[in-house]
């Protein structure tokens, strides 16, 4: 009987079969995926987890030192957030983790206070505060530590000196002393002035502890006799105490009725008081008796309260009372800088964990004369947008030569230029190698609603002629509009070696921060503080 297989059936269910346990896989490999891909996202940090760079910067922040007075010994002063560097982005420091104060104003926090890039002090934050809804933070300004001088040519001649005579190995030696002989005290056992007592000579170590009797004050005759020979304690007669030294000077003299230990302790019989004022003998005879009983004036007992010191409870949470003093915790340093005086003055601090080179923001002219002549132009352009340069003359009928001639001696001279109040002319050099940037600020005069204020930032080109990059004018009307524009300082914000101007954008009732990068011929705001800015600024 032949057994036949239908192999394209088997190989049609083999086929079935293989779909089906590929298709499974398939579902199990996706469901894989899907959970897979699910646990990242459950478990993931919002923060940055990786680098983008070794010398990416973990906290950075920049902020705004406010004060009045002198600089390093301020009347009154605050410190107001701008932005938190953080993984390469730049964070509003004034809400950045800010349970219970931002992370920028928490207590200990120093920072590098910096004028053109070149460090001025330091600012320790204290306690921190709300002033119109906005954090600031009060703490004490100090001085920049002093650098170490130098040594001079003898100290480094007297430390080599020093170094040469030490050496590594431990050497012990023996404390001398002005009385000890050289021999080490071997002669002076044998000397005649040592009694015939026997009494060992005393070691030659000058630092060994050694035991002598306290010497008696009763008689002359004591102090010359030996240790060894002196009279025992158990009441031995004086003869027999003279008798082991016949050297000695103690046998020639007669010695006392008491015993010559001066610390064996004696009975004395108690004098009465009254033997001296009475003068007959039966006061004397009473007075003698020490068992006698006596009559004693009582004192009078002094009522003293019993108080515990409060530092000696040991309860924590016991209730305590200061004179004088809150029982919540106290500011370190009270706000004194309110509002928006017209002395104050700004400065920039930043605060990093790392310690960077100085890099300083200040432009080297090669000419000391084309620095007046792009702050002429520069001026002349803020006064035509503030509207201050006299219109054009009117052009006048053309006239014979001798006519034009005497009308041009007869014109009067043109007035001089408008001044500029509060005028602030910078220059900048934001990258090593890089041309001059220029910042003018100023307004004009007059009450504050008609006073008009420009600000601007320029760059000159090639052939010298100014660049405008940015014209900010507005006037105190319109500030909530269009907010003033105030240069604080170049400040590298993103910690790259490059300089952003950081200005103040100031309102009416409300006022920000700005970083501006100045790149390839633009001036591009970077960032603004406050959660976004209340104001447009015009750009030419």
């Amino acid at each position: 009987m032949a057994i036949k297989f239908d192999y394209s059936r088997g190989g049609r269910q083999m086929s079935l079969r293989m779909a089906e346990v590929v298709s499974k896989l398939t579902k199990l490999g996706g469901m894989l995926l899907a959970m897979a891909a699910a646990l990242p996202a459950l478990a993931q940090y919002p923060g940055q987890v990786t680098k983008s760079s070794k010398d990416a910067p973990e906290l950075r922040s920049i902020a705004v030192l406010e004060w009045t007075g002198e600089a390093g010994k301020p009347k009154t002063s605050r410190l107001v957030p701008v932005a938190v560097l953080d993984g390469g982005q730049l964070q509003d420091g004034g809400i950045y983790l800010a349970r219970p104060q931002p992370l920028a104003l928490a207590g200990e926090v120093e920072y590098e206070l910096q004028q053109d890039g070149r460090p001025i002090g330091l600012f320790d934050i204290k306690n921190s505060g709300q002033e119109q809804g906005s954090w600031v933070g009060y703490g004490t300004w100090k001085p920049m530590p002093a650098a170490r001088p130098k040594p001079s040519a003898q100290d480094l001649a007297r430390t080599k000196i020093d170094d040469d005579a030490q050496s590594d190995q431990p050497v012990l030696h023996r404390k001398h002393h002005a009385g000890d002989s050289p021999a080490g005290g071997a002669g002076s056992g044998g000397s005649g002035s040592d009694s015939g007592s026997g009494a060992q000579a005393p070691p030659s170590d000058p630092d060994r502890p050694t035991l002598h009797k306290k010497a008696s004050s009763g008689g002359a005759g004591d102090a010359g006799s030996s240790p060894g020979a002196g009279p025992a304690s158990s009441g031995a007669t004086p003869a027999d105490t003279s008798s082991g030294a016949g050297t000695s000077t103690a046998s020639s003299s007669p010695a006392p009725d008491t015993d010559s230990d001066p610390d064996r302790p004696t009975l004395h019989k108690r004098a009465s008081s009254d033997s001296a004022g009475s003068g007959s003998g039966t006061s004397s005879a009473s007075s003698g008796d020490p068992d006698r009983p006596t009559l004693k004036k009582k004192k009078q007992a002094v009522d003293v309260g019993h108080v515990d010191s409060l530092p000696d409870v040991s309860d924590p949470d016991r209730p305590r009372l200061k004179r004088g003093k809150s029982s919540g915790g106290n500011l370190e340093v009270v706000p004194s800088l309110m509002g928006l005086p017209p002395d104050m003055r700004q400065s920039v601090a930043v605060s990093d964990a790392r310690n960077r080179p100085e890099h300083s923001w200040d432009y080297a002219w090669t000419n000391p004369d084309d620095e007046a002549a792009m702050k002429s132009a520069l001026e002349d352009i803020a006064r035509g947008a503030l509207g201050l340069n006299p219109p054009p003359p009117k052009t006048a009928p053309k006239r014979t030569t001798t006519q034009a001639a005497a009308r041009k001696s007869a014109h009067p001279a043109p007035p001089p230029p408008a001044p500029l109040l509060d005028e602030q002319f910078r220059v900048f050099e934001l990258a090593y190698g890089s041309g001059a940037t220029l910042v003018l600020t100023a307004h004009t005069g007059g009450p504050f609603a008609q006073q008009k204020f420009v600000t601007l930032i320029a760059q000159p080109d090639l052939y010298g002629n100014l660049l405008v990059l940015l014209k900010n004018v507005t006037d105190g009307a319109h500030l909530d509009e269009t907010p003033r524009m105030k240069l604080v300082d170049a400040v590298d914000a993103m910690a790259d070696n490059r300089g952003e101007l950081l200005f103040e954008l100031r309102g009416q009732t409300q006022r920000q921060f700005a970083l501006y990068r100045v790149l390839r011929g633009q001036a591009e705001k970077l960032f603004v503080s406050g959660g976004g800015d209340f104001g447009t600024t015009g750009k030419e």
